[in-house]
């Protein structure tokens, strides 16, 4: 589960990062109200769960309480990338001398933790470690033996940061890990960390990432979800108990396992390379037993998307069969005739594993508009792709 900013912030101050004095405003009002208690100018920054939002107008310094009122009255209810604003975060302007960056994450592929720092904080840092990457310090995490002050100045040291200030941004270092660990979080990323004029270190900027599976044993987390600021196709999605995450792209996607559709997603990004850029527009995995009304949810909620322009339905069938996958094809095409609509994308469908040559037939027979039937996974990306890139 992402976390929003003023989430992040709020962690971040429990465990002793330090952050600047901020407040959240869901009305323009509240956001000169707030900008009043500042006394000063202040920035103005949309609370979305999607990065890029300064370019979209998204982040603005408002120079008095009316200012900021405008500011938010035209950020409020605004949509970045497909996330509606439905608050604002109000902060103090600092005065900066230096911008860094500073990260903990998960390395799966090592099968350990990772700390990047970089001494070019406030930029685009996949852009940095593409263009500059002896700018961005990679030091692996013991699991076991954490960070500790040591460690944070070798971290700080590799990242070049300001040597005169190396015990106070060690001291970070260690509080971010220590958040990190508690709050049982995949990423944490502050862009930037700042050092102030008047010899302070400040994290302006935070993301955060928590750990769905360790919900047990952080009962906050729920306190975090609010349905409102969810994308409304994971809203839907979640209601239906499907495991879906909204993407940018234009590819919809069905396989059933998590390995699987991850590698369905990277085929379809690869293929599209070849038709203009399309890509995986989500990430929904059927699960290993799913049944012919799960996949007509599915199907569903991905036709509902209008950013998609075609559908890959990979399965590989074993505790699901193909032939339940292909009547779940065939239900949704039902379901949605019953309400008045028509599925009008291209659905490209590979079934391979259990009664595989059934569930062909099945959809052979059946003769719906727009469904094609591919053998292997990388021509149905093809194809999936090539269909997404016809519908511009």
């Amino acid at each position: 589960m992402d976390l929003f900013e003023y989430q992040a912030m709020e962690l971040f101050a429990a465990h002793s990062v330090p952050v600047t004095a901020a407040g959240v405003a869901t009305t323009a009002t509240e956001a000169r109200a707030l900008a009043e208690e500042a006394r000063g100018p202040v920035v103005v920054k949309a609370q979305v769960k999607v990065g890029g939002r300064g370019k979209a107008g998204g982040v603005k310094v408002a120079k008095t309480p009316a200012e900021a009122e405008e500011i938010a009255d035209s950020m409020l209810g605004m949509d970045i990338k497909g996330h509606r604003v439905h608050r604002v975060l109000v902060t103090a302007v600092s005065d900066i001398a230096d911008e860094l960056y500073l990260s903990f994450l998960l390395d799966r592929s090592n099968r350990t933790f990772l700390a990047m720092a970089s001494l070019e904080g406030g930029m685009d840092i996949e852009q940095i470690a593409r263009d500059k990457p002896e700018a961005l310090a990679r030091i692996p995490v013991d699991a076991l033996s954490g960070v500790d002050l040591p460690l944070a100045r070798e971290i700080a040291d590799a990242a070049r940061f300001p040597t005169d200030m190396r015990e106070e941004f060690a001291r970070v270092i260690v509080a971010l890990w220590d958040t990190f660990v508690s709050v049982d979080a995949t990423l944490i990323e502050v862009n930037p960390l700042v050092r102030t004029t008047d010899g302070g270190v400040r994290a302006l900027d935070g993301k955060v990432t928590v750990d769905d599976n360790a919900g047990y044993r952080q009962p906050w987390y729920s306190s975090f979800v609010e349905e409102s600021d969810s994308e409304p196709l994971e809203a839907r999605a979640r209601a239906k108990g499907l495991n879906y995450v909204k993407l940018d792209g234009q590819v919809g996607i069905i396989g059933n396992g998590a390995g699987l559709v991850m590698s369905t997603l990277d085929v379809v990004a690869y293929a599209g390379e070849r038709h203009g850029g399309c890509r995986p527009a989500n990430f929904l995995d059927i699960g290993g037993g799913a049944s012919a009304k799960i996949m007509a949810d599915g199907l569903d909620i991905i036709v509902g998307d209008p950013s998609v322009r075609s559908v890959l339905v990979n399965v590989f069938g074993g505790i699901t069969s193909c032939d339940a996958v292909a009547n779940g094809i065939v239900q949704a095409f039902g379901l949605l005739a019953e309400r008045g609509e028509s599925v009008n994308k291209p659905i490209v469908v590979r079934l391979d594993g259990n009664n595989a040559e059934l569930g062909r037939k099945i959809l052979a027979n059946s003769a719906l508009p727009g469904v094609e039937l591919v053998d292997n996974m990388d021509d149905a990306a093809n194809r999936a792709a090539e269909l997404a890139a016809q519908g511009v």
